[in-house]
């Protein structure tokens, strides 16, 4: 199921292995290939309520802004680096506002009405796992998985890893975008190395 949410740039027609490392203190991943490579970073100022998802060169994808007040931890996400109403992509949302287990709702643009959400998120990170499914669905349509992925140099230089596998044909950009608001709302907000 093709999914070109951000852009098909960051769509591949094999499954995708995405290493995740969040740095301590600031709270910015980076995300690598298989490789090695950097293929996204997320940036921005420790505790600030905007954070941007960048290419491995540095140039804006997508900004990701928290907004407040919000009982229900929203996000959006607008394309570039900035937060006009015209660029919006999605928004991302606890499905309720107490919960055991964290189940994010994600809401395309075009879906104002908010009736049923395009995507969802369930899983924890503070439970070092989610899984990123498309529409309604709690298991038939699976885009993407986050695992903890455990070295000597995340405990040594505490760095948290974690592996993601994007499901053909996803985007990949989009799954970074929805890891990132998990562990922000899980965490929250607050980026802190001790929040994890």
């Amino acid at each position: 199921m093709a999914q070109a949410i951000i852009s098909p740039n960051f769509c591949s027609p094999h499954p995708v292995d995405l290493g995740i490392v969040k740095l301590v203190p600031s709270g910015n991943f980076s995300v690598k290939d298989v490789n090695g490579n950097i293929v996204f970073n997320v940036t921005g100022t420790f505790l600030s309520l905007r954070r941007f998802l960048v290419d491995g060169a540095g140039n804006p994808i997508v900004t990701l802004q928290k907004k407040l007040p919000s009982t229900h931890h929203r996000w959006e996400v607008y394309r570039g680096d900035n937060t006009d109403s015209r660029n919006l992509v999605f928004s991302v949302k606890k499905s309720s506002v107490v919960q055991w287990k964290t189940n994010l709702h994600v809401f395309l643009a075009n879906n104002e009405g908010e009736s049923a959400p395009d995507f969802k998120v369930k899983g924890s990170w503070f439970e070092q796992s989610c899984v990123v499914y498309a529409g309604k669905s709690n298991s038939s349509n699976i885009l993407a998985q986050m695992h903890k992925k455990h070295t000597v140099t995340s405990v040594l230089f505490m760095k948290d890893n974690f592996r993601v596998t994007v499901n053909p044909g996803v985007d990949q950009a989009l799954i970074i975008a929805l890891i990132f608001i998990l562990h922000e709302i899980n965490s929250g907000g607050s980026s802190s190395g001790d929040s994890v």
